[in-house]
């Protein structure tokens, strides 16, 4: 009974033989209400359709082969709906017609009959055949989809935009937390936790360089809980994670070295910044300038998303790097001289003038200090010099350290894409798989403490400020935005303003759009108005209070929403479960953000995570979500022999020319878009995502609109690789669609099939009442497979 939906209900198709029949006898009822038959179906479900065929002796195998076919239209979609909305036996006739016409079939002599076919992966949609013109290819790939629903139509008053995303998602309020009582939840939160707790901390050390400690880890960690908490209760797409960005770090570095040379305050003309950009936003946020969302289309999504993706993948090798630099390898060595390597500490035999002034600062006499029974911590702080054929540059060789996190980071990548798809394994119960699935990266992350705690090698582990206070002593929570520079500084903050609200509108609405995707199937809406203005408020708010600015992070958004797919559980054996839509809800990103927040008191337990399995989780994170971009399947394609590549249906109607062109293109402006991310011109990078645009538009002078519609548009491959199999199977069949639509135009059943609203299946109600209690079609013998059947019974 599990793998029945509920509300479900039964046909029973009956089959015989009488000797005293001399033709076939065919009945369709209909019961009104549904009856709960005992002994006629297996499972206890009410019945509310009878089929039932009785003929004379000899023709069983005909019969029950008919009972099979009548049994499979009752499978179909389409016809269902017209079973329960029939007035007559025309209407019914006019069904079963329209089926046949729909229907695939396979040559006696292509395939064995004997073996199994496979359930399709993925089951199409039959919205288009209840809709008239459903064949049309033109009608359906002429025009590029846009992002162009009611969440991004102009309405021309002021904030007119954010009142109506806020009336929108009013209604799913509640529902989003009761949504997130669910151990899918759960395991996503504690996933998620961990992978967003390591960046944040990472971005306030290297915001704390930058700055001298203004605006460090502590503050950091309190501006992610803050700016997340809040965002997570009240925004339009609560998916969304909040995080910091690349940009935003460059303009820090340039601001504060501004404010030194000229003796400046940094947070007070930061706070002005700050403030001045959130008002732009806010403009931004009046004047519906989100609509202006609906020209990204997927050329700009992908090349953004790939760039972050790989940018991912890049940094969690590149910190893997640096470890060795931390702890360097003693290349080259002799095993048999291994007992005379030593590395000792020494006074500098030449000191530097910053090494002389720390000690005469620090009145530390040299001549009195026994350098060699110094530890490596002592003797980095007094500035000695390391001596001997086991040193490095910085320190002794640690070799066994540095391998030893190659070993988790790489452990932790493979075993959290392992268990990931344990979900589809043929071993144990499908709750066991979905819950390990679910859990993935978070066992094994568990996992991998562990290990690493019963080897006992000391690599690296994650750092939390243990005081929650600011990092430096000369600096409160509340920032003066004047403080003590010139008043025309507040004036001035304008003009930078300008480009941070052009760096948040680009990054915070192409990560809302990538995951406001139609394939992801979200049912409550989405609010890009609502989002923007709440990444406002908050960025004013961290700016008064000198917290770092957050605004929506691309990969660990999307990693979210992978995390949160819901697929059916009430598969029949052997079906593949299909995708429903994502979890949507506010809780996940409501703990991780609180959590975090809270991590100043779990110093104790996070001092257990190494480092290099969470530079794995960010491996993990960046490869998992490379996954489904087309742009890297068309990548493939320039070493892929025509005969070898896949059937992706942009190939069946786009030359490969203009494919690889297309592709070429979109990597020049990715390779651009790295060399501008990092470089020192990195501040003008949303500007050069913003130009992605105009390239996207500059290429309509080189592919038509049917080119561009297969290649640029965001209709999921796999929805449009099976409506192109239908209009295929239309042109084929030209002919007996155009019998088929003047047949049903003298037929009632044609406003029963296109008209949608009509349309409905029954599946939550059992107790549905009928126009008509109980339907016998005469009419059932004018279909071409019972006037076969005649003929046949004719001729005995």
């Amino acid at each position: 009974m599990k793998k029945i939906p509920t509300g479900a209900e039964a046909s029973n198709v009956l089959v015989g033989e009488l000797d005293f029949l001399h033709q076939p006898i065919m009945a369709f009822v209909r019961l009104s209400p549904a009856v709960l038959l005992s002994g006629m179906t297996e499972v206890p479900i009410p019945t509310r359709f009878l089929f039932v065929l009785l003929g004379p002796e000899g023709k069983g195998h005909q019969y029950h082969e008919i009972g099979r076919s009548m049994a499979t239209i009752m499978t179909d979609e389409v016809f269902r709906d017209v079973a329960y909305k029939a007035k007559n036996g025309a209407d019914l006739v006019a069904g079963v017609d329209e089926f046949l016409d729909q229907v695939t079939v396979l040559p006696p002599g292509e395939w064995d009959p004997s073996i199994r076919i496979e359930p399709p992966k993925n089951v199409p949609s039959q919205e288009k055949r209840k809709m008239p013109g459903a064949l049309d290819d033109s009608a359906s790939h002429s025009t590029l989809e846009k992002h162009g629903g009611p969440e991004l139509q102009r309405t021309g008053r002021l904030f007119g935009g954010l009142t109506l995303d806020v009336k929108r998602k009013a209604p799913w309020f509640w529902s989003d937390f009761r949504d997130g009582l669910s151990l899918q939840c759960l395991a996503s939160f504690l996933f998620l936790y961990c992978a967003c707790m390591s960046p944040v901390i990472t971005f306030g050390g290297l915001l704390g360089e930058a700055t001298n400690g203004h605006i460090s880890a502590m503050e950091s960690l309190l501006g992610a809980s803050m700016a997340g908490v809040v965002y997570s209760l009240f925004a339009g797409q609560p998916l969304t994670i909040l995080g910091s960005t690349g940009p935003v770090l460059v303009f820090e570095k340039i601001l504060y070295k501004f404010c030194k040379e000229y003796t400046l305050s940094y947070l007070s003309l930061r706070a002005c910044i700050g403030l001045w950009t959130a008002f732009l936003c806010i403009v931004l946020v009046a004047t519906d300038a989100s609509c202006l969302v609906c020209y990204v289309t997927r050329f700009t999504e992908e090349a953004f998303a790939s760039l972050i993706c790989i940018i991912f993948i890049y940094e969690a090798l590149e910190k893997l790097s640096h470890l060795r630099d931390t702890y360097p390898v003693h290349t080259h060595s002799k095993l048999d001289f291994l007992t005379s390597y030593y590395c000792k500490c020494e006074a500098p035999t030449h000191p530097s003038n910053e090494t002389l002034r720390f000690w005469e600062s620090n009145k530390i006499n040299v001549s009195g200090i026994a350098w060699e029974n110094l530890t490596v911590t002592e003797c980095r702080y007094l500035h000695g010099e390391f001596q001997g054929p086991a040193c490095g540059r910085d320190g002794p060789y640690t070799p066994d350290v540095f391998f030893w996190c190659c070993i988790l980071f790489f452990a932790t990548f493979a075993l959290s894409s392992f268990l990931k798809k344990f979900k589809t394994s043929r071993y144990f119960p499908t709750r066991v798989r979905s819950t390990v699935s679910d859990f993935a990266v978070f066992l094994t992350i568990v996992i991998m403490v562990l290990l690493d705690f019963v080897v006992g090698i000391p690599s690296p582990k994650l750092h939390v400020p243990h005081a929650f206070k600011p990092t430096r002593d000369d600096r409160g929570w509340f920032i003066n935005p004047i403080g003590p520079n010139p008043w025309w500084t507040v004036l001035a903050a304008l003009v930078p303003a300008l480009l941070c609200t052009i760096l948040i509108f680009m990054d915070q609405q192409i990560s809302a759009v990538i995951v406001n995707r139609k394939e992801h199937k979200l049912k409550k809406g989405c609010g890009y108005h609502l989002d923007l203005f709440m990444v406002a408020v908050m960025l004013g708010v961290c700016s008064v209070m000198g917290l770092p600015w957050f605004v929506a992070a691309t990969v660990l958004s999307i990693t979210h929403v992978n995390s949160l797919k819901v697929e059916s559980d009430c598969s029949a054996p052997g079906e593949q479960p299909k995708f429903l839509g994502i979890r949507e809800q506010r809780v996940t990103g409501l703990l991780i953000f609180a959590l975090m927040g809270c991590s100043v008191f779990f110093t104790s337990v996070l001092k257990f995570i190494p480092m290099p399995v969470l530079y794995g989780v960010f491996l993990y994170m960046g490869v998992s979500s490379l996954r489904g971009i087309q742009f890297f399947d068309r990548l493939k394609l320039f070493w892929m022999p025509a005969k070898h590549q896949p059937d992706f249906i942009y190939l069946r109607h786009v030359p490969l020319r203009k494919v690889h062109f297309f592709t070429a293109i979109q990597l020049i402006c990715l390779v651009l878009l790295w060399t501008i991310k990092v470089s020192r011109a990195a501040i003008i990078f949303p500007l050069m995502v913003l130009a992605l645009v105009f390239v996207r538009k500059a290429m309509d002078l080189c592919f038509s609109k049917r080119e561009l519609s297969f290649l640029d548009d965001l209709m999921p491959e796999r929805k449009k690789k099976l409506d192109d199999g239908r209009n295929e199977a239309g042109e084929e069949e030209e002919e007996s669609q155009k019998a088929m639509e003047a047949a049903a135009a003298a037929s009632s059943v044609q406003l029963s099939v296109g008209q949608t609203s009509d349309l409905e299946i029954p599946k939550q109600s059992s107790d549905r009442t009928d126009p008509s209690e109980i339907i016998i079609l005469d009419e059932m013998s004018q279909t071409p497979v019972w006037k076969a059947l005649t003929l046949k019974t004719e001729t005995l």
